[in-house]
Protein backbone atom coordinates (compact mmCIF):
# COMPACT_ATOMS: atom_id res chain seq x y z
CA UNK A 1 0.00 0.00 0.00
CA UNK A 2 1.31 2.82 -0.93
CA UNK A 3 1.51 6.59 0.23
CA UNK A 4 3.93 8.61 -1.47
CA UNK A 5 3.50 10.03 -4.99
CA UNK A 6 6.90 9.06 -6.80
CA UNK A 7 7.70 6.08 -4.35
CA UNK A 8 4.34 4.13 -4.88
CA UNK A 9 4.02 4.36 -8.46
CA UNK A 10 5.33 1.84 -11.00
CA UNK A 11 4.24 -0.19 -14.11
CA UNK A 12 3.87 -3.59 -11.98
CA UNK A 13 1.30 -2.13 -9.73
CA UNK A 14 1.71 -4.94 -6.51
CA UNK A 15 -2.20 -5.92 -6.34
CA UNK A 16 -2.68 -2.18 -6.27
CA UNK A 17 -5.93 -0.92 -4.73
CA UNK A 18 -7.94 2.42 -4.81
CA UNK A 19 -8.51 3.91 -1.08
CA UNK A 20 -12.28 4.67 -0.77
CA UNK A 21 -15.71 3.54 1.36
CA UNK A 22 -16.57 -0.39 1.55
CA UNK A 23 -20.01 -0.39 0.95
CA UNK A 24 -21.85 -3.92 2.46
CA UNK A 25 -19.99 -7.13 0.60
CA UNK A 26 -18.10 -4.74 -1.64
CA UNK A 27 -14.27 -3.77 -0.54
CA UNK A 28 -12.55 -1.35 -2.02
CA UNK A 29 -9.02 -2.95 -3.01
CA UNK A 30 -5.47 -2.35 -1.79
CA UNK A 31 -2.30 -2.61 -3.46
CA UNK A 32 1.06 -1.30 -3.96
CA UNK A 33 0.35 1.57 -5.95
CA UNK A 34 -0.87 5.00 -4.14
CA UNK A 35 -1.77 7.87 -6.32
CA UNK A 36 -1.37 11.35 -4.34
CA UNK A 37 -3.13 14.56 -6.85
CA UNK A 38 -4.16 18.46 -5.53
CA UNK A 39 -5.71 18.47 -2.35
CA UNK A 40 -7.84 15.54 -1.86
CA UNK A 41 -5.53 12.11 -2.76
CA UNK A 42 -6.97 9.32 -3.91
CA UNK A 43 -4.59 5.71 -3.09
CA UNK A 44 -5.22 2.87 -5.96
CA UNK A 45 -5.99 -0.05 -4.45
CA UNK A 46 -6.26 -3.87 -5.72
CA UNK A 47 -8.80 -6.22 -4.39
CA UNK A 48 -10.27 -9.74 -5.33
CA UNK A 49 -14.35 -10.51 -6.44
CA UNK A 50 -15.84 -14.11 -6.03
CA UNK A 51 -18.92 -16.24 -6.29
CA UNK A 52 -20.31 -18.32 -3.41
CA UNK A 53 -20.00 -21.93 -3.95
CA UNK A 54 -21.52 -24.66 -2.17
CA UNK A 55 -19.14 -26.76 0.26
CA UNK A 56 -19.65 -29.56 2.21
CA UNK A 57 -19.13 -28.51 6.55
CA UNK A 58 -15.41 -29.92 7.61
CA UNK A 59 -15.57 -29.25 11.50
CA UNK A 60 -12.04 -30.39 11.27
CA UNK A 61 -10.79 -27.68 9.56
CA UNK A 62 -8.56 -30.64 7.62
CA UNK A 63 -8.50 -30.11 3.38
CA UNK A 64 -10.58 -32.93 1.76
CA UNK A 65 -7.45 -33.67 -0.27
CA UNK A 66 -4.90 -36.48 1.42
CA UNK A 67 -1.44 -35.45 2.17
CA UNK A 68 1.12 -37.30 3.19
CA UNK A 69 3.62 -35.12 4.48
CA UNK A 70 3.02 -32.15 7.42
CA UNK A 71 5.27 -29.60 8.63
CA UNK A 72 4.64 -28.80 12.40
CA UNK A 73 5.41 -25.80 13.99
CA UNK A 74 5.47 -24.66 17.49
CA UNK A 75 4.09 -20.83 18.00
CA UNK A 76 5.13 -18.38 21.33
CA UNK A 77 2.28 -20.45 23.53
CA UNK A 78 3.55 -23.96 22.78
CA UNK A 79 0.58 -24.64 20.38
CA UNK A 80 1.51 -26.05 16.95
CA UNK A 81 0.18 -25.33 13.67
CA UNK A 82 0.74 -27.54 10.33
CA UNK A 83 1.04 -26.44 7.07
CA UNK A 84 -0.24 -29.21 4.67
CA UNK A 85 2.09 -30.39 2.49
CA UNK A 86 0.52 -32.77 -0.92
CA UNK A 87 1.43 -35.69 -1.79
CA UNK A 88 2.36 -36.26 -5.48
CA UNK A 89 -0.63 -38.74 -5.84
CA UNK A 90 -3.89 -37.40 -6.80
CA UNK A 91 -5.90 -36.86 -9.93
CA UNK A 92 -6.48 -33.60 -11.60
CA UNK A 93 -9.56 -32.15 -10.96
CA UNK A 94 -12.21 -29.85 -13.09
CA UNK A 95 -11.99 -26.17 -12.83
CA UNK A 96 -15.65 -26.25 -11.08
CA UNK A 97 -14.61 -28.79 -8.60
CA UNK A 98 -11.22 -26.82 -7.78
CA UNK A 99 -13.12 -24.00 -7.06
CA UNK A 100 -15.65 -25.66 -4.97
CA UNK A 101 -13.04 -27.17 -2.96
CA UNK A 102 -10.71 -24.07 -2.81
CA UNK A 103 -13.28 -20.96 -1.51
CA UNK A 104 -13.29 -22.53 1.99
CA UNK A 105 -9.22 -21.54 2.25
CA UNK A 106 -9.60 -17.94 0.61
CA UNK A 107 -10.49 -15.23 3.18
CA UNK A 108 -11.08 -11.24 2.03
CA UNK A 109 -9.40 -9.19 3.88
CA UNK A 110 -10.38 -5.93 4.88
CA UNK A 111 -8.32 -3.02 6.98
CA UNK A 112 -8.24 0.66 7.63
CA UNK A 113 -4.76 2.34 6.78
CA UNK A 114 -3.14 5.62 7.51
CA UNK A 115 -1.80 7.99 5.01
CA UNK A 116 -0.33 11.55 3.98
CA UNK A 117 -2.61 13.55 2.71
CA UNK A 118 -0.85 17.02 1.17
CA UNK A 119 -3.41 20.01 0.62
CA UNK A 120 -2.10 22.82 -1.91
CA UNK A 121 -3.04 26.35 -2.04
CA UNK A 122 -2.08 28.88 -4.20
CA UNK A 123 1.07 29.91 -2.78
CA UNK A 124 2.25 26.01 -3.53
CA UNK A 125 2.17 23.31 -0.91
CA UNK A 126 0.11 23.94 1.96
CA UNK A 127 0.80 21.10 4.44
CA UNK A 128 0.58 17.72 5.33
CA UNK A 129 -2.48 15.59 7.39
CA UNK A 130 -2.45 11.97 8.01
CA UNK A 131 -6.50 10.38 6.94
CA UNK A 132 -7.68 7.09 7.41
CA UNK A 133 -9.60 5.23 4.21
CA UNK A 134 -10.57 1.31 4.31
CA UNK A 135 -9.19 -0.93 1.97
CA UNK A 136 -8.89 -4.84 1.22
CA UNK A 137 -6.95 -7.80 -0.52
CA UNK A 138 -7.16 -11.25 -0.07
CA UNK A 139 -5.39 -13.98 1.77
CA UNK A 140 -5.20 -17.92 2.20
CA UNK A 141 -5.88 -20.18 5.40
CA UNK A 142 -2.15 -22.25 5.99
CA UNK A 143 -2.99 -23.34 9.19
CA UNK A 144 -4.34 -22.77 12.94
CA UNK A 145 -3.43 -23.37 16.39
CA UNK A 146 -4.98 -24.26 19.53
CA UNK A 147 -6.53 -20.97 20.21
CA UNK A 148 -5.78 -19.11 16.09
CA UNK A 149 -6.72 -19.53 12.48
CA UNK A 150 -3.59 -18.82 10.49
CA UNK A 151 -3.72 -16.64 7.28
CA UNK A 152 -1.40 -15.76 4.70
CA UNK A 153 -1.45 -12.95 2.22
CA UNK A 154 1.20 -10.29 0.94
CA UNK A 155 2.98 -7.85 2.82
CA UNK A 156 1.64 -4.78 1.03
CA UNK A 157 -2.17 -6.12 1.56
CA UNK A 158 -1.67 -4.99 5.65
CA UNK A 159 1.35 -2.41 5.10
CA UNK A 160 -0.04 0.87 7.26
CA UNK A 161 -3.18 -1.04 8.34
CA UNK A 162 -4.75 0.39 11.85
CA UNK A 163 -7.01 -2.32 12.01
CA UNK A 164 -7.73 -5.79 10.33
CA UNK A 165 -10.43 -8.19 9.93
CA UNK A 166 -11.34 -11.13 7.31
CA UNK A 167 -14.23 -12.22 5.73
CA UNK A 168 -14.46 -16.12 5.29
CA UNK A 169 -16.89 -18.03 2.73
CA UNK A 170 -19.93 -17.68 4.42
CA UNK A 171 -19.86 -13.69 4.76
CA UNK A 172 -18.86 -14.01 8.40
CA UNK A 173 -16.23 -11.59 9.53
CA UNK A 174 -13.89 -11.22 12.37
CA UNK A 175 -11.00 -9.00 13.70
CA UNK A 176 -7.63 -9.95 12.75
CA UNK A 177 -4.03 -9.52 14.12
CA UNK A 178 -0.71 -9.25 12.33
CA UNK A 179 1.65 -12.19 13.46
CA UNK A 180 4.69 -11.37 11.13
CA UNK A 181 5.63 -9.28 8.15
CA UNK A 182 8.51 -9.72 5.71
CA UNK A 183 8.60 -7.20 3.58
CA UNK A 184 11.32 -8.24 1.06
CA UNK A 185 9.48 -11.65 0.18
CA UNK A 186 6.22 -9.18 0.07
CA UNK A 187 4.68 -11.98 2.74
CA UNK A 188 2.71 -11.64 5.77
CA UNK A 189 0.60 -14.12 8.36
CA UNK A 190 -2.21 -12.65 9.93
CA UNK A 191 -3.82 -14.51 12.69
CA UNK A 192 -8.04 -14.45 13.89
CA UNK A 193 -8.71 -16.08 17.55
CA UNK A 194 -10.89 -19.14 16.92
CA UNK A 195 -12.81 -18.04 19.55
CA UNK A 196 -14.09 -14.91 17.83
CA UNK A 197 -14.98 -17.17 14.78
CA UNK A 198 -18.82 -18.75 15.13
CA UNK A 199 -18.52 -22.74 14.96
CA UNK A 200 -20.58 -22.63 12.15
CA UNK A 201 -18.12 -20.91 10.55
CA UNK A 202 -15.63 -23.03 11.61
CA UNK A 203 -17.47 -25.92 9.97
CA UNK A 204 -17.11 -24.74 6.67
CA UNK A 205 -13.76 -23.26 6.13
CA UNK A 206 -10.87 -25.35 5.23
CA UNK A 207 -6.57 -25.00 5.42
CA UNK A 208 -4.99 -25.17 1.79
CA UNK A 209 -2.98 -27.88 1.12
CA UNK A 210 0.75 -26.84 -0.23
CA UNK A 211 1.78 -28.18 -3.64
CA UNK A 212 5.03 -28.34 -5.55
CA UNK A 213 5.67 -25.35 -7.49
CA UNK A 214 9.12 -26.47 -8.54
CA UNK A 215 6.83 -29.78 -10.38
CA UNK A 216 5.50 -26.72 -12.36
CA UNK A 217 5.87 -26.91 -16.23
CA UNK A 218 5.63 -23.92 -18.38
CA UNK A 219 1.69 -24.82 -20.38
CA UNK A 220 0.00 -26.19 -17.32
CA UNK A 221 -2.88 -25.07 -16.46
CA UNK A 222 -3.59 -23.15 -12.66
CA UNK A 223 -6.75 -21.31 -11.22
CA UNK A 224 -6.65 -18.18 -9.45
CA UNK A 225 -9.01 -17.08 -6.83
CA UNK A 226 -9.66 -13.69 -4.76
CA UNK A 227 -11.69 -10.71 -3.71
CA UNK A 228 -11.29 -9.02 -7.26
CA UNK A 229 -12.44 -5.61 -6.85
CA UNK A 230 -14.19 -5.84 -3.80
CA UNK A 231 -17.37 -7.73 -4.90
CA UNK A 232 -16.40 -11.18 -3.08
CA UNK A 233 -14.44 -14.33 -4.06
CA UNK A 234 -14.09 -14.90 -8.08
CA UNK A 235 -12.23 -17.20 -9.97
CA UNK A 236 -9.94 -17.39 -13.33
CA UNK A 237 -8.17 -20.16 -14.93
CA UNK A 238 -5.16 -19.47 -17.57
CA UNK A 239 -1.66 -21.52 -17.93
CA UNK A 240 2.04 -20.64 -16.38
CA UNK A 241 3.86 -18.64 -19.34
CA UNK A 242 7.04 -19.03 -17.53
CA UNK A 243 8.94 -19.77 -14.38
CA UNK A 244 11.74 -17.77 -12.53
CA UNK A 245 10.72 -14.34 -13.87
CA UNK A 246 12.26 -10.86 -12.12
CA UNK A 247 9.59 -8.31 -11.88
CA UNK A 248 11.03 -4.67 -11.25
CA UNK A 249 8.60 -2.61 -9.23
CA UNK A 250 8.91 0.90 -7.29
CA UNK A 251 10.22 -1.01 -4.28
CA UNK A 252 13.07 -2.98 -5.57
CA UNK A 253 13.11 -6.04 -7.75
CA UNK A 254 10.81 -9.42 -7.21
CA UNK A 255 12.72 -12.33 -8.17
CA UNK A 256 11.51 -16.05 -8.80
CA UNK A 257 7.94 -15.72 -9.68
CA UNK A 258 5.69 -17.87 -11.49
CA UNK A 259 4.05 -15.94 -14.58
CA UNK A 260 0.57 -16.62 -15.80
CA UNK A 261 -2.14 -15.87 -17.91
CA UNK A 262 -4.74 -16.17 -15.44
CA UNK A 263 -6.25 -12.89 -14.68
CA UNK A 264 -4.93 -11.44 -11.66
CA UNK A 265 -7.57 -8.87 -10.77
CA UNK A 266 -7.38 -5.40 -8.78
CA UNK A 267 -7.83 -7.34 -5.11
CA UNK A 268 -6.60 -10.77 -6.07
CA UNK A 269 -3.10 -9.48 -3.98
CA UNK A 270 -2.41 -12.33 -1.55
CA UNK A 271 -5.00 -14.73 -2.94
CA UNK A 272 -4.63 -17.99 -4.44
CA UNK A 273 -2.69 -19.87 -7.39
CA UNK A 274 -3.79 -23.29 -7.55
CA UNK A 275 -2.21 -26.48 -9.83
CA UNK A 276 -5.34 -28.71 -11.44
CA UNK A 277 -5.17 -30.71 -8.08
CA UNK A 278 -6.61 -28.31 -6.28
CA UNK A 279 -2.99 -27.82 -4.26
CA UNK A 280 -1.56 -24.04 -3.64
CA UNK A 281 1.53 -23.67 -5.76
CA UNK A 282 1.61 -19.97 -5.42
CA UNK A 283 0.42 -16.53 -3.71
CA UNK A 284 -0.82 -14.03 -5.81
CA UNK A 285 1.17 -10.63 -5.98
CA UNK A 286 1.47 -8.30 -8.98
CA UNK A 287 0.17 -8.14 -12.46
CA UNK A 288 1.43 -5.90 -15.45
CA UNK A 289 -0.36 -2.58 -15.58
CA UNK A 290 -0.38 -1.47 -19.54
CA UNK A 291 -3.51 -0.99 -21.74
CA UNK A 292 -0.89 -2.65 -24.11
CA UNK A 293 -0.57 -5.67 -22.27
CA UNK A 294 -2.84 -8.69 -21.22
CA UNK A 295 -1.89 -11.46 -19.79
CA UNK A 296 0.77 -11.00 -17.27
CA UNK A 297 0.42 -11.65 -13.41
CA UNK A 298 2.90 -13.16 -11.09
CA UNK A 299 2.72 -15.43 -8.11
CA UNK A 300 5.11 -16.04 -5.66
CA UNK A 301 6.11 -19.82 -5.94
CA UNK A 302 4.65 -21.96 -3.06
CA UNK A 303 7.81 -23.66 -2.63
CA UNK A 304 9.43 -20.22 -1.91
CA UNK A 305 6.84 -19.17 0.33
CA UNK A 306 5.98 -22.16 2.27
CA UNK A 307 9.78 -21.83 4.36
CA UNK A 308 9.07 -17.71 4.88
CA UNK A 309 4.77 -18.41 5.92
CA UNK A 310 6.68 -21.36 8.28
CA UNK A 311 8.80 -18.53 10.25
CA UNK A 312 6.45 -15.94 9.92
CA UNK A 313 3.59 -18.10 11.95
CA UNK A 314 6.11 -18.56 14.47
CA UNK A 315 6.44 -15.32 15.58
CA UNK A 316 3.76 -14.06 18.61
CA UNK A 317 0.40 -11.98 17.54
CA UNK A 318 1.51 -8.81 18.75
CA UNK A 319 -1.30 -6.15 18.99
CA UNK A 320 -0.94 -2.27 17.98
CA UNK A 321 0.19 -0.83 21.42
CA UNK A 322 -1.76 2.50 22.37
CA UNK A 323 0.55 5.57 22.36
CA UNK A 324 1.09 6.33 25.82
CA UNK A 325 2.62 3.02 26.22
CA UNK A 326 4.77 2.91 23.08
CA UNK A 327 8.68 1.52 22.55
CA UNK A 328 10.45 4.88 21.96
CA UNK A 329 13.70 3.88 19.82
CA UNK A 330 15.44 7.42 19.78
CA UNK A 331 16.59 8.17 16.34
CA UNK A 332 15.54 10.19 13.38
CA UNK A 333 16.21 8.38 10.22
CA UNK A 334 15.14 8.01 6.35
CA UNK A 335 14.05 5.58 4.00
CA UNK A 336 17.38 4.28 1.87
CA UNK A 337 14.63 3.15 -1.02
CA UNK A 338 15.82 0.65 -3.82
CA UNK A 339 16.46 3.73 -6.29
CA UNK A 340 18.90 5.35 -3.90
CA UNK A 341 20.31 1.96 -3.01
CA UNK A 342 21.35 1.61 -6.71
CA UNK A 343 22.55 4.70 -7.80
CA UNK A 344 24.83 5.67 -4.62
CA UNK A 345 25.69 1.66 -4.03
CA UNK A 346 23.97 1.74 -0.74
CA UNK A 347 21.95 -1.18 1.02
CA UNK A 348 17.99 -0.74 1.44
CA UNK A 349 16.61 -0.43 4.23
CA UNK A 350 16.52 2.51 7.24
CA UNK A 351 19.36 5.00 7.54
CA UNK A 352 20.08 6.42 10.95
CA UNK A 353 21.31 10.23 10.54
CA UNK A 354 20.48 11.13 14.03
CA UNK A 355 20.58 9.36 17.58
CA UNK A 356 18.74 11.47 20.48
CA UNK A 357 20.86 11.92 23.88
CA UNK A 358 19.17 9.71 26.56
CA UNK A 359 17.35 7.42 24.66
CA UNK A 360 17.21 3.86 24.06
CA UNK A 361 18.65 4.41 21.01
CA UNK A 362 21.57 6.38 22.66
CA UNK A 363 22.39 3.32 25.67
CA UNK A 364 22.81 1.07 22.92
CA UNK A 365 26.01 -0.05 20.24
CA UNK A 366 23.58 1.75 17.24
CA UNK A 367 25.46 4.08 15.32
CA UNK A 368 24.56 7.27 13.44
CA UNK A 369 25.12 6.03 9.94
CA UNK A 370 24.22 2.44 10.46
CA UNK A 371 21.13 1.19 8.06
CA UNK A 372 18.78 -0.75 9.89
CA UNK A 373 17.65 -3.78 7.72
CA UNK A 374 15.55 -5.88 9.79
CA UNK A 375 13.54 -5.87 13.25
CA UNK A 376 13.15 -8.87 15.70
CA UNK A 377 13.89 -11.11 12.43
CA UNK A 378 12.11 -9.02 10.15
CA UNK A 379 12.66 -7.29 7.03
CA UNK A 380 12.52 -3.10 7.26
CA UNK A 381 13.27 -1.68 3.86
CA UNK A 382 11.39 1.73 4.51
CA UNK A 383 11.28 3.69 7.95
CA UNK A 384 7.16 2.97 6.95
CA UNK A 385 7.93 -0.49 8.01
CA UNK A 386 10.24 0.31 11.08
CA UNK A 387 7.39 2.30 12.50
CA UNK A 388 4.73 -0.39 12.25
CA UNK A 389 6.76 -2.59 14.01
CA UNK A 390 7.58 -0.31 16.68
CA UNK A 391 4.21 0.61 17.04
CA UNK A 392 3.38 -3.05 18.56
CA UNK A 393 5.70 -3.11 21.42
CA UNK A 394 5.51 -1.62 24.52
CA UNK A 395 8.23 0.59 26.89
CA UNK A 396 10.21 -1.96 28.33
CA UNK A 397 10.40 -4.42 25.95
CA UNK A 398 13.56 -6.04 24.22
CA UNK A 399 14.20 -5.19 20.45
CA UNK A 400 17.27 -6.95 18.64
CA UNK A 401 17.81 -4.63 15.11
CA UNK A 402 20.36 -6.19 12.41
CA UNK A 403 22.15 -3.33 10.68
CA UNK A 404 24.73 -2.58 8.08
CA UNK A 405 27.41 -0.77 9.37
CA UNK A 406 29.55 0.98 6.96
CA UNK A 407 33.13 0.35 6.81
CA UNK A 408 34.94 1.62 3.82
CA UNK A 409 33.70 0.54 0.43
CA UNK A 410 31.44 -2.18 2.07
CA UNK A 411 29.12 -3.22 4.88
CA UNK A 412 29.44 -4.80 8.26
CA UNK A 413 26.05 -6.44 9.66
CA UNK A 414 25.61 -6.51 13.22
CA UNK A 415 23.16 -7.28 15.56
CA UNK A 416 21.99 -4.69 18.40
CA UNK A 417 19.55 -5.45 21.68
CA UNK A 418 17.78 -2.35 22.72
CA UNK A 419 15.54 -2.20 25.39
CA UNK A 420 12.64 0.43 24.54
CA UNK A 421 11.68 3.58 27.19
CA UNK A 422 8.91 5.41 26.94
CA UNK A 423 8.79 8.92 24.75
CA UNK A 424 10.44 11.52 27.28
CA UNK A 425 9.19 14.72 24.97
CA UNK A 426 6.81 13.69 22.28
CA UNK A 427 7.25 16.92 20.59
CA UNK A 428 11.03 17.53 20.57
CA UNK A 429 12.00 15.35 17.33
CA UNK A 430 11.71 15.42 13.70
CA UNK A 431 8.13 14.82 11.88
CA UNK A 432 10.15 13.62 8.86
CA UNK A 433 11.40 10.35 10.06
CA UNK A 434 11.11 9.63 13.57
CA UNK A 435 11.34 6.08 14.88
CA UNK A 436 10.21 7.22 17.91
CA UNK A 437 7.34 4.11 17.96
CA UNK A 438 4.69 7.43 17.66
CA UNK A 439 3.60 9.51 14.61
CA UNK A 440 5.25 12.86 15.72
CA UNK A 441 3.61 16.25 14.70
CA UNK A 442 6.93 17.78 15.00
CA UNK A 443 7.53 21.15 13.22
CA UNK A 444 8.95 22.87 9.88
CA UNK A 445 12.36 23.68 11.43
CA UNK A 446 13.55 19.85 12.35
CA UNK A 447 12.06 18.73 9.56
CA UNK A 448 14.15 21.07 7.48
CA UNK A 449 16.71 20.31 8.92
CA UNK A 450 16.49 16.74 8.83
CA UNK A 451 16.33 17.01 5.52
CA UNK A 452 19.53 19.22 4.73
CA UNK A 453 21.26 16.51 7.10
CA UNK A 454 20.07 14.13 4.87
CA UNK A 455 21.42 15.62 1.54
CA UNK A 456 24.22 16.09 3.06
CA UNK A 457 24.88 12.47 3.33
CA UNK A 458 23.92 11.80 -0.16
CA UNK A 459 25.99 14.13 -1.75
CA UNK A 460 29.36 12.52 0.43
CA UNK A 461 28.41 8.59 -0.79
CA UNK A 462 30.16 8.26 -4.16
CA UNK A 463 33.34 8.98 -1.98
CA UNK A 464 32.16 7.17 1.08
CA UNK A 465 31.16 4.28 -0.42
CA UNK A 466 32.19 4.06 -3.74
CA UNK A 467 36.10 4.26 -3.45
Amino acid sequence: MYRNLGKRVATIVLSALVFGSVSGIAMVGVGRAAQFATTQNVAAAQTATGTDANVSPDSSLQNNSTTDATTMLANGSNNTTALNTASSAGSAKTVSEIAQDAMPQVVSITNTIRYKQYGYTMFGLGGETEAEAAASGSGVIVGKTDSELLIATNHHVIEDSTTLSVQFVDGTSADAQIKGEDSDADLAVIAVKLSDIPSETLSKIEIAEFGDSDALQVGDQVVAIGNALGYGQSVTTGIISAKDRDVQTSSGTESGLLQTDAAINPGNSGGALLNMKGQLIGINVAKYSSTDVEGMGYSIPSNKAKSIISTLSSKETRSKVSDENRGYLGIQAKTIDAATAEAYGMVQGVYVYKIVDGTAAAASDLQEKDIIVKFDDQSVTSFDDLQNLLGRYAAGETINLTVKRPNGSTYDEKVISITLTTNPDKTSESSSDDASGSQNSGNSDSAKESEEMFREFIQGLPQFYMN
